[in-house]
């Protein structure tokens, strides 16, 4: 194999871009000394996000893994419940249903973009399956038509994760608007990001205001000090909202870049064939292409860890497909049973994907990713 090229600069994997005003804004909480959960900032965001995604409300969260835990405790998930989620999946899914007492109950995933198969959902439904997380996997979304029908064939809720999704599309329609509920994160890592956050979308005012009251320490709104319920801190800061809507301002450029991002991939990766699966954007699908997720072939001799290890080499960050939950200590069930998201698991790398890349950038990380892989 070739020597590798030097390095000529360390390209992560994702990137925050602050470029619009998010200055100005954080400026104003430090100025107005509203740098906690109180501050006009807070409703901006909420409002204008619920607009984004075309519900009527939006609750903002700490993180997106409360975001999630606020969802399902918004659709009355507890102790004795189960809840089906895709083994592929980033482990925050499994780990909020368990902390609503609840049980995940895991289903394989279809190969093409890699979520939930909605074909092995029935077979996953037991008398105490209360929902069904549907993740929309690094920015794909799932056949959310085809889950929703066997949700109302057996009366149960449906909550997207959409996490890595911002932006995504299905059938025309925004992903966060499609279910009783949506969820977001703002990693640092995410198209918009907040620092550390994350978002409740929905169109029922009675379950807002459950969402609401359990993200405020369970305090009840018209009696200050009154606590009816155990609740949690999960409540955003008005710096981390700030940050937020002057990221929301910018979204439309954030994930137009993304996709050009991907474009990019596809015309340096294309070429090879059949020796790298690219992702896929279904007919009815508006990819947002978190990060470019491919998969290596049976062709590709070189294991996927030493593929990464080679572009770390090069100055080039990947991340490997997440693990399923299933071979996870806490949820493990031993291996054979999901045969799809493991080999997915086994040989998908996630390439840099963010707002600063260039094609240049791209066309450098695809022609590492062929040597290594010999193609």
């Amino acid at each position: 194999m070739p020597s590798p090229a030097p390095a000529p600069r360390r390209i992560a994997v994702s990137a925050p871009q602050f470029q619009g005003n998010e200055w100005k804004y954080v400026q104003e909480c430090l100025e107005s000394t509203w740098v906690s959960s109180i501050g006009r900032f807070i409703p901006l965001f909420e409002g204008q996000f619920a607009a984004y995604c075309e519900v009527e409300y939006a609750v903002a969260t700490n993180n997106g893994t409360s975001a999630l835990h606020l969802a399902l405790l918004g659709m009355g998930v507890g102790p004795g419940d189960e809840v089906i989620v895709p083994t592929l999946t980033f482990v925050a899914t499994a780990n909020a249903v368990t902390y609503c007492g609840a049980k995940p109950v895991f289903v394989d995933s279809e190969p093409r973009t890699m979520n939930l198969d909605p074909v092995r959902l029935e077979a996953a439904i037991t008398t105490r399956t209360k929902g069904i997380l549907a993740v929309h996997l690094y920015g794909h979304p799932a056949d959310m038509d085809a889950i929703a029908e066997v949700a109302k064939r057996h009366g149960l809720f449906v909550v997207e994760d959409a996490a890595e999704a911002h932006g995504a599309l299905y059938k025309g329609r925004k992903v966060g608007g499609l279910a009783d509920a949506g969820t977001f994160s703002f990693f640092g890592n995410k198209i918009i990001t907040t620092g550390e956050g994350g978002m409740v979308t929905l169109r029922d005012a009675e379950r807002m205001a459950r969402i609401r009251l359990y993200r405020g320490q369970g305090m009840q709104q018209d009696r200050r000090y009154w606590f009816p319920v155990v609740g949690y801190n999960y409540r955003m800061t008005n710096i981390q909202a700030a940050l937020g809507l002057a990221q929301l301002e910018q979204i439309a450029r954030y994930t137009e870049h993304h996709r050009r991002v991907a474009g990019w991939y596809a015309e340096q990766l294309g070429p090879v064939g059949e020796a790298l699966r690219l992702p896929v954007e279904e007919a009815w699908a508006r990819h947002a292409y978190w990060l470019y997720t491919v998969v290596l072939g049976p062709g590709v001799a070189v294991e996927r860890d030493a593929v990464m290890a080679g572009l770390a080499e090069v100055g080039i960050e990947t991340r490997p497909v997440f693990y399923p939950m299933h071979v996870m200590e806490p949820y493990y069930e031993g291996r054979g049973r999901y045969p799809v998201a493991e080999r997915l698991s086994e040989r998908g790398i996630s390439l840099p994907t963010h707002v600063g890349l260039t094609e240049e950038d791209v066309r450098y990380i695809a022609g590492q990713l062929r040597r290594l892989c010999g193609l």
